[in-house]
Formats: C-alpha cells, sequence, structure tokens
C-alpha cells in the first residue's frame, strides 16, 4: 500500500535541485523524488549482498586453509617482479 512521506525544512538550494534534476529527466518533482528513494535504498540492497558475498569467501577460504586464489594485486606484483 503506497504512503505519502513529508518531508519538512528543506534547503532551499537542495530543492531547485531536486526540481531542475527533475525537469532535466523528463519527470514531476513528485516522480524524481520517488526515483531517487529507490535508488538510494537500492544501493543498500547491494551493500548487504557485497557482505554476505564477502563472509561467503571468508567462510570458503576458512574452510580450504586459504583463499581459492591469490588477489590481483599478489598477481600483478609477481608479474612485474619477473620482468
Amino acid at each position: 500500500m503506497p504512503v505519502n512521506l513529508h518531508v519538512r525544512n528543506v534547503d532551499d538550494e537542495v530543492a531547485r535541485r531536486l526540481k531542475a534534476r527533475a525537469a532535466a529527466n523528463g519527470r514531476s518533482a513528485e516522480a524524481e523524488h520517488r526515483a531517487l528513494l529507490d535508488q538510494a535504498l537500492g544501493s543498500a540492497d547491494k551493500v548487504e549482498w557485497m557482505a554476505r558475498a564477502d563472509a561467503l569467501r571468508k567462510a570458503i577460504a576458512d574452510r580450504n586453509g586459504g583463499p581459492l586464489s591469490p588477489g590481483s594485486e599478489v598477481l600483478i606484483r609477481e608479474d612485474r617482479d619477473t620482468r
């Protein structure tokens, strides 16, 4: 069910930039606000996903006695050292 949100005491400059951004994207100010909220909250999902991926990598490395493969920085350093 949709919910109405009200934001008070928004700085004039922020409001101006929101309206300009909405116009540049061909949206109403309200649609732009929704898009910005969706974008900001979507990044939280990415952060959570990355944290779970890191935890899984660590669990696999712990079980196998070390990382599955050296990091790219190690491989690059080894390659540079052979030259």
